[in-house]
């Protein structure tokens, strides 16, 4: 048996060092996969956020104290961005340098737009972003996969409900953030090209709640949008009804189904909120059992459909990781096992990537009723 000279010997100890640091680069280690993840851990868009994150990292422990995927554990990196779309942009020059397999769970319109330069000639993923712009699952975006719908689902889900109460005439308070903004955008495409009658917008800024509300009572809607926060939407509504609106009112999934029937109350009364996850509280899909069993034992408290949507977006991508046919991960086999989802069954909750990259069009209303719960 021939051996290789000592020059020979060294060509082959480089080559294998250049590939194992050029996968080192995919974030793939012989023990570890490493996700990035830039969310809004603290300031206002925390409420959100946070709970987003503590699905995803349950999920992800799990799967790790398991043994994790083909002896790899899950390694999810995650920084603070406050909700800053600059922070987010610095945070995932930061990950994109450090060299991960993908990007995972951002939260928020701005911060993916923000985000996604860095990430949009390369081969790098961006995974199940908390954000419902509609120009995320489009053409412009091919690095972006979501489990989300995008607002203009929920706006045909709120149009066609508004119609078979009668309500036709549209009045919409908004918020100025640039999530709201987007949300309020495709709003207006949407829900005008499905026939309702949009009277008025106004825009809920700083101290004039008071004064947007009575501008869009002004124009007498038969049915009102609240596109903001929870605690400003919360005031709105209370605005509302103080002042004699009783017609329907309707909230995007990002005013915080939950966390505005907390603020509201019994004030929360006949509000109709968007979900894109099952009830969070429910018992009849084996997901969200299990959210809400590890959920308990890790004294998380009560899950919200936030938590869920983090719980669900770690399944799915430790899903797609388990396609990978042969050999270690790649982000070229990532994509292509994500491509190869078509009406799988996550824990009840189906998902298919199959010649689009929207996982789910789940999109369902939520009643706050008078004991400030939401139910179905």
């Amino acid at each position: 048996m021939k051996f290789p000279s000592s020059a020979a010997r060294g060509i082959m100890v480089a080559a294998l060092a250049l590939a194992s640091a050029a996968h080192a680069q995919e974030g793939v280690t012989k023990n570890a996969i490493v996700i990035g993840q830039s969310i809004a851990l603290t300031g206002a868009a925390a409420k959100l956020a946070v709970p987003f994150h503590q699905g995803a990292k349950l999920y992800f422990d799990k799967l790790n104290a398991a043994g994790g995927i083909g002896g790899r554990k899950i390694e999810l990196v995650t920084i603070d961005d406050q909700g800053n779309p600059k922070l987010t942009a610095d945070n995932t020059k930061k990950l994109v340098d450090q060299g991960v397999l993908a990007l995972f769970g951002y939260y928020g319109s701005p911060q993916v737009t923000a985000a996604y330069p860095l990430i949009k000639d390369g081969d790098t993923l961006m995974f199940a972003p908390m954000a419902a712009a509609d120009e995320f699952r489009g053409a412009m975006y091919p690095n972006v996969y979501t489990i989300r719908p995008g607002y203009a689902e929920e706006a045909a889900a709120i149009t066609r409900h508004a119609e078979t109460l009668g309500a036709r005439k549209l009045g919409i308070l908004h918020g100025n953030d640039s999530e709201s903004l987007a949300a309020l955008d495709s709003a207006q495409r949407t829900m005008t090209s499905f026939g309702a009658n949009l009277l008025v917008k106004a825009p809920l800024g700083s101290g004039s709640v008071g004064a947007s509300v009575d501008k869009a009572m002004a124009s007498r809607p038969e049915s009102i949008l609240v596109i903001s926060d929870p605690g400003t939407a919360a005031n709105a509504v209370r605005d509302l009804r103080a002042k004699g609106f009783r017609g329907p009112i309707y909230g995007f999934s990002n005013t915080g189904e939950s966390l505005l029937a907390e603020e509201l109350g019994r004030d929360g009364a006949g509000v109709v909120v968007v979900r894109v996850v099952p009830k969070s509280d429910g018992a009849k899909i084996p997901v969200v059992r299990d959210l809400q069993n590890e959920a308990l034992e890790a004294k998380l408290g009560k899950p919200n459909v936030y938590m869920l949507e983090g719980y669900l977006a770690a399944r799915v991508f430790a899903e797609g990781l388990r396609r990978i046919a042969k050999g270690d991960p790649t982000r070229a086999k990532l994509r292509k096992a994500l491509d190869s989802m078509d009406d799988v069954s996550v824990g009840g909750f189906r998902v298919h990537f199959a010649e689009d990259r929207v996982a789910s069009k789940v999109v369902q209303l939520s009643l706050i009723d008078s004991q400030g719960k939401v139910r179905e």
